[in-house]
């Protein structure tokens, strides 16, 4: 089951209205007593519903737990659309300049503390969730897979897994340098990062970076799945692909 219902986030969009998004496996309504992981996605129009979707395609993610009856809460929120560059400046870490766009506030760290001090309390409160680090993941596409990085190392006392599908890497990086050499990772940290073989095809230095983040990540020793994906293209109908990917890093192993 997916509930859909209207949030505010006031320090960032003050009464502007968007859509959360919570999925709870078909056991949570038999079984009173079972407590679950969460899963905390960012883009959250984009994860369920194709026509909440802002391309008219979701991740499908609803279909996929159902069909493995994978036993997860996914928590996840609409993330800004205001033509200001409003999903910029909220998933990104970094306040940079960009030739075209000028110059970006980083808004990343207020959205964090949100996610983490309101949200997630609200998610705890209200769901039977198992609340610890151990059980609490996050992930998400593109500047939302920055920001699952960014959760992962600055948050680590938060999160112990991560999934970053074609992050966006590619900007302010050595701000991303310093983010993770400075982090204090717990030993067991996971993260999963993927980018897609057409879209290195048109960044020719991606490649490079993308083998640099690896680098930088293993040399914190998080436990780190990288790969390119064959074909692997910049949007949601490509990110649906990998979800038996991710989801097999995410709970490898997990007690």
């Amino acid at each position: 089951m997916v509930d859909k219902w209207e949030i505010t986030i006031p320090e960032l969009t003050g009464n502007e209205p968007r859509s959360a998004y919570i999925y709870l496996p078909e056991s949570y309504f038999y079984d009173q007593r079972k407590r679950y992981p969460v899963l905390y996605m960012f883009d959250g129009h984009n994860v369920f519903f194709d026509s909440d979707a802002t391309y008219g395609k979701s991740w499908g993610m609803k279909e996929y737990m159902d069909y493995t009856n994978t036993q997860l809460i996914i928590a996840a929120v609409e993330c800004n659309h205001s033509p200001d560059n409003g999903r910029l400046k909220e998933y990104s870490p970094f306040t940079f300049q960009d030739p075209k766009l000028g110059s970006i506030t980083g808004w990343g760290g207020i959205t964090m503390e949100w996610m983490i001090h309101t949200f997630k309390e609200d998610i705890d409160r209200r769901y039977r969730t198992l609340p610890d680090r151990e059980h609490t993941f996050i992930a998400g596409s593109s500047m939302g897979g920055l920001m699952s990085l960014y959760a992962v190392t600055k948050y680590n006392g938060v999160y112990s897994r991560a999934a970053a599908l074609s992050p966006s890497i590619w900007f302010a990086k050595e701000k991303l340098d310093r983010m993770i050499q400075d982090a204090h990772i717990e030993p067991g940290t996971v993260v999963y990062m993927d980018y897609g073989s057409n879209e290195i095809r048109h960044h020719a230095a991606m490649r490079s970076q993308f083998r640099h983040v690896t680098d930088v990540l293993l040399s914190k020793d998080i436990c780190l799945t990288s790969r390119i994906v064959p074909y692997g293209d910049h949007c949601e109908a490509s990110w649906e692909k990998q979800i038996p990917f991710f989801m097999n890093v995410l709970f490898y192993q997990l007690a």
